[in-house]
């Protein structure tokens, strides 16, 4: 009786061990696939709005093109159009594309 219960007793360590290695890897899978570009997008980003100039020309995140006129510390002011009237203050963060000003040499 004795045997029996100590073969059991391995058994059910055994399917525990089996079940932490699943969850070690679902664990890693969302890692590598969900966490880990999300972190990488997320830091192009900020590099591309740490890199925005006076001048610029940007896509916002609603599908307006503008030129980029002044820059604060979370707010950019862009003009849309040739209308030099239309110029509108917005969020750094809803700027989704940049496209460097031509440099002229």
């Amino acid at each position: 009786m004795g045997m029996l219960l100590t073969a059991e007793a391995g058994a059910a360590a055994g399917g525990g061990m089996i079940m932490i290695i699943y969850i070690v890897i679902i664990v890693g899978f969302m890692y590598f696939f969900l966490i880990r570009p999300q972190k990488k997008e997320q830091k192009r980003m900020a590099a591309m709005l740490a890199d925005m100039a006076v001048g610029d020309c940007v896509l916002t995140s609603s599908g307006f093109y503008g030129i980029v006129i002044d820059i604060t510390d979370d707010t950019v002011i862009v003009e849309f159009g040739s209308n030099k009237n239309c110029r509108i203050p917005m969020q750094k963060s809803a700027i989704s594309q940049i496209e460097k000003a031509e440099t002229e040499s």
